[in-house]
């Protein structure tokens, strides 16, 4: 390892380390506006420049070179000062002064090492030069004349995105970023780019001139709106939700963020449900949350429990959940479960419906097989970690499904289920692929197991992955992609039908004929509400849904942002979000009006605060006890996946999502979603007709 000194201080650093990455070992501050760690190194903006010896007679980039045995480093000579001065200096030549009216005024790199690193004079005189706007859809605001040419957005968008729809054309002061074709960009993680750039040439268009960051409440917080959990930080001003940012979190997304956990935000301002409802001749008329609990509580009292059913939808947390099944339990009732699409999932066997090689895991992996899934859609985030392995080189994947654009190449498998028995039998070619590799992954995905031949279409996955070794003491390479932030954790709860109940088509179908008199829906808004049949509907959610605009009684419950609340991601990890806002006008955290209800009834549950239902929670499931937060519990690998047994249909392989702007409440609410479909899928004819084709 060699040994350098950076203003004084000995550092020892890998081989093939640049100056930059040497110096922030060791705290040593170097301005930069192109270098980013997890993207290319460009070299072009030259703010790192650096004094060397040996090396160069003039300044150096610091993020482009490596370091070398007993080199000398001096970030703060006289040379360098005169440098980086010399280079703010020109890159301000053109920039605009248009700071007050800048959505990056208060977080803006440029102006933060302009006042630390610049000079307190221009010298420049003549004109600045005019760049047009550019058109990258919806969602990112462009003022050009701002852009620095750092090529951050570029790298982005090329190398993690994969969607090449980016780049620079001219020479000298004619330079532009653009997308050569003005056309939206076609990238689901295209908001990241607003927050790479360091200056305001790149901003969010849903929140231009709303707020600035001084006047905005941080709250720490994780995403609800898809399965992966990924780590965010929620900004309030008042109680309104201004804007939605990543955090980093190394095991889940890094820094990224996808577009609908990011910009669906606006959802939550809309068709909310601020106070309670109650059905009358037909009609739903306000009512007060005594009427609401006492008109629930009687129907639920004077209906046997085995015509009571109850719903968990797809973004209920673990507190409501636990407390409305043992509310079942206190009334008997066996008819309960958490799968709103009819998923094939054994809850007593937890690797079976685990993420289990977890999201980080995915770069251990030599080779992977996808069936039944659009991770791109499902999981943008999980996606990403994908392509992120698949550059690193030697990973060959392997598709049986849809065929759609993944943004990294693929070998196509057709989309025939019988596949699968072809590959467990070892006689496909990719069977051997999987069998050569050291840590094979099998993803699997709700397009593959909520079908009629689910089960079967797991015990076959099982067997493959038996077959090739994707399951061993060290290593648990079959992976369950969930599409919904509650699934897993209902599995873990139990929120499934118990000994002689129903599940939720057994539900749908008993209301439909009458056999279920009951249907409590907390949040389930996924479901087919035309099949509830005379059932009187118990809705208890957040937005005017389906479930609502079907419901007898409307308890309204509180969104993700507005309630401390525990959610269990795809691949086990127990994670937290905390209120940023409170629920808007009478609604109220989920398990109180849980806990309310139950007391309404004469059967009051004995969890009275926040601690106690949590205390509850780890008392049903390990996974949720204190010590777990923020980690993956995972869970012992097992054999004997035969059991799941049945005939694989001839149907094609077909994704959950057809519309990835809009797969639940909020983002159904979200004006800036709708914008997005418009743009996206309307245009495109279909949801899938624009991402059909090979993969490159």
């Amino acid at each position: 390892m060699p040994k350098l000194t950076i203003d004084g201080i000995e550092v020892e650093a890998d081989a093939g380390m640049t100056i930059m990455q040497a110096a922030d070992m060791v705290g040593i501050e170097i301005p930069r506006f192109c270098y980013h760690e997890r993207l290319s190194i460009a070299g072009n903006c030259r703010m790192c420049l650096v004094e060397v010896k040996p090396g160069p007679p003039k300044p150096a980039a610091a993020c482009a070179l490596p370091i070398s045995e007993g080199m000398q480093v001096w970030t703060q000579s006289d040379l360098a000062k005169k440098a980086r001065k010399g280079v703010m200096e020109f890159l301000l030549i053109n920039h605009p002064l248009d700071c007050p009216i800048c959505d990056q005024g208060g977080e803006c790199d440029l102006q933060d090492q302009a006042m630390a690193f610049g000079s307190d004079r221009s010298r420049y005189i003549e004109h600045k030069r005019a760049v047009p706007e550019k058109y990258l859809g919806p969602l990112v605001k462009t003022s050009m004349n701002r852009c620095i040419h750092c090529t951050r957005c570029v790298r982005f968008i090329t190398e993690v995105a994969g969607i090449p729809e980016l780049g620079m054309i001219g020479r000298g002061e004619d330079s532009e970023i653009t997308s050569y074709v003005e056309k939206a960009l076609t990238s689901e993680l295209s908001g990241n780019i607003v927050d790479l750039c360091p200056v305001g040439a790149l901003t969010s268009a849903p929140y231009a001139f709303h707020a600035r960051p001084w006047e905005l409440r941080k709250v720490q917080s994780i995403d609800a709106l898809d399965a992966v959990g990924s780590a965010i930080r929620v900004d309030v001003r008042g109680n309104a939700v201004m804007r939605v940012l990543p955090r980093l979190n190394e095991d889940v997304n890094e820094e990224w963020l996808a577009d609908k956990s990011r910009h669906a935000i606006d959802g939550l301002r809309y068709q909310r449900l601020d106070r309670p409802y109650v059905r009358e001749n037909g009609t739903l008329r306000p009512a007060s949350w005594e009427e609401a609990l006492r008109a629930v509580a009687g129907r639920l009292l004077a209906t046997d429990a085995d015509k009571v059913a109850a719903i968990a939808g797809d973004m209920a947390d673990a507190e409501a959940m636990v407390l409305l099944k043992d509310l079942m339990g206190v009334i008997g009732s066996p008819h309960l479960d958490c799968r709103q699409d009819g998923a094939a999932l054994d809850p007593t066997d937890r690797a079976g419906y685990l993420f289990n090689p977890t999201i980080p895991g995915i770069e251990d992996a030599d080779a992977l097989l996808i069936v039944g899934s659009d991770p791109r859609w499902e999981a943008p985030i999980l996606n990403a970690r994908i392509r992120k392995r698949y550059l690193m080189g030697k990973f060959p994947i392997g598709v049986l499904g849809p065929r759609t654009d993944l943004t990294y190449k693929v070998q196509d498998l057709g989309n025939d289920p019988k596949t699968l028995e072809t590959l467990a039998g070892g006689k496909h070619d990719f069977a051997k692929v999987l069998e050569a590799a050291q840590r094979p992954l099998i993803l699997v995905g709700m397009g593959a197991l909520a079908r009629p031949d689910g089960a079967a279409v797991m015990g076959w996955v099982r067997r493959i992955a038996e077959r090739v070794g994707a399951i061993s003491e060290d290593w648990n390479g079959l992976g369950v992609l969930h599409t919904a932030a509650a699934r897993v954790g209902g599995l873990d709860l139990g929120f499934v039908p118990g000994e002689g109940g129903r599940d939720t088509n057994a539900i749908l179908e008993g209301a439909e004929k009458g056999d279920i008199q009951v249907v409590y829906l907390l949040g389930a808004d996924e479901i087919d509400t035309a099949l509830l049949g005379e059932a009187f509907v118990i809705y208890q959610g957040h937005h005017g849904d389906a479930g609502a605009n079907r419901a007898d009684v409307i308890l309204p419950g509180a969104a993700y942002t507005e309630k401390d609340a525990s959610y269990v991601n795809t691949e086990g990890r127990l994670q937290r979000t905390w209120l940023g806002v409170h629920p808007p006008g009478e609604a109220r955290e989920d398990w109180r009006i849980i806990r309310a209800l139950s007391g309404a009834m004469g059967k009051p549950l004995s969890q009275n605060t926040l601690e106690a239902v949590r205390a509850r929670l780890a008392e049903v499931s390990p996974t949720f006890a204190p010590d777990n937060e923020g980690a993956v519990v995972p869970a012992p690998a097992t054999t004997g996946f035969a059991r799941f047994s049945g005939r694989l249909e001839a149907t094609p392989f077909a994704t959950p999502i057809k519309n990835y702007y809009m797969t639940d409440p909020i983002s159904r609410a979200s004006r800036t979603m709708a914008e997005c479909t418009a743009v996206y899928i309307n245009a495109a004819g279909t949801g899938d007709s624009k991402r059909t084709g090979t993969d490159g």
